[in-house]
């Protein structure tokens, strides 16, 4: 499907500036395919650069027709509009990318292969990707990935949306420039966008979600040192399922606990007040090891190290945040996108 020649537009109506554009950023932050235009008709007149903090140049249209203009050969959905569902002007915009001959990417719930209204628009040459489609051939977990001798780092979060998946591509990043033979398992439409193996989590039925963890991290372990398995949700939120399944798919050797700086309840549940940081260490830590039932002679797996989003804050006290967690519970921090990864690649790789 979407390859790394292919030239990308991205549909991010109102994602710019807004809260539903997570997975076009993503793409504009870490994507190594050709970016030729991005769709934000409430962006027109700006820059990447000025709405974002991501350093890419990128022109910003207004529509489909108008980023035709840059030759682009895919469509990229970027965006999930509230509710999940994208409105009628938006599936226009499809439609006119398809008539175009553009093929098109979609990471959200709905499949569009087979609606009526963008599928049967489809010609030979062309393809819908519905990124979220559950692999065959899934089992139930059994516990297998502790058999692996590689690192398996797991990114747990405080909450949803707070860099789960920017911690672990970062890591990656740095990982490789180490030297070390180091993996990204995606388990989200946008890291499966970038091009990453993986699987989409929130597609898999329940029974079988740690077994699709679990396949993928047996799938790479024995070929790399470390892999950076990407977070989902949180054990925190009251809606969030995906957590314990990647803690029991991939058996995790190393924890790095994400936090937004200053969040005191979960962001859509404001009645659900958020713990310590150390509370939500321990509570990470005891459930990664039910009990005992999953230690190993080494133990089980730690928090290592905070990963801290200070994207709201000014350098000053960003800083100043980062030294008071650090403080707090005693491990390294730092902001990984603001500054650098290296605190925690440290305590990752440590003896």
């Amino acid at each position: 499907m979407l390859r790394s020649h292919h030239r990308l537009a991205l549909l991010l109506h109102d994602g710019l500036q807004g809260t539903a554009g997570k997975t076009g950023l993503s793409i504009l932050r870490y994507g190594e395919m050709p970016i030729v235009a991005v769709i934000d008709a409430s962006a027109v007149g700006g820059s990447v650069l000025s709405f974002t903090g991501i350093d890419r140049d990128v022109p910003i249209v207004s529509s489909v027709a108008d980023a035709l203009a840059y030759e682009p050969e895919v469509l990229a959905i970027g965006i999930a509009p509230s509710g999940g569902a994208l409105p009628d002007p938006w599936i226009e915009e499809l439609q006119r990318a398809i008539a175009a001959g553009l093929s098109i990417v979609n990471g959200l719930h709905a499949p569009m292969v087979n609606d009526p209204r963008l599928g049967a628009l489809v010609n030979p040459n062309q393809w819908i990707w519905d990124v979220r489609q559950e692999p065959e051939g899934l089992t139930i977990g059994g516990g297998r990935a502790r058999s692996l001798s590689c690192r398996r780092v797991l990114a747990v979060g405080t909450d949803m949306a707070v860099g789960k998946m920017s911690t672990c591509l970062e890591l990656h990043r740095e990982s490789q420039e180490r030297g070390y033979r180091s993996k990204f398992i995606a388990t989200g439409q946008t890291g499966l966008m970038l091009g990453h193996d993986g699987v989409p989590l929130d597609a898999v039925r329940i029974d079988f979600a740690a077994g699709a963890v679990e396949k993928s991290v047996m799938q790479f372990g024995p070929e790399y040192d470390v892999l950076y398995i990407e977070g989902q949700g949180s054990l925190l939120h009251p809606g969030s399922t995906a957590t314990l399944p990647l803690l029991r798919g991939s058996q995790p050797t190393h924890l790095v606990l994400v936090h937004r700086m200053g969040q005191t309840t979960v962001k859509h549940c404001p009645d659900f007040a958020l713990p310590s940081l150390p509370e939500a260490i321990h509570l990470y830590e005891t459930v990664a090891v039910a009990g005992g039932t999953f230690a190993t002679e080494q133990g089980g797996p730690k928090v290592v190290a905070i990963a801290l989003n200070t994207f709201h804050l000014n350098e000053a006290e960003a800083r100043e945040a980062i030294a008071q967690v650090q403080v707090e519970t005693g491990l390294p921090c730092t902001d990984i996108i603001r500054f650098t990864p290296e605190p925690i690649l440290d305590a990752l790789f440590s003896p």
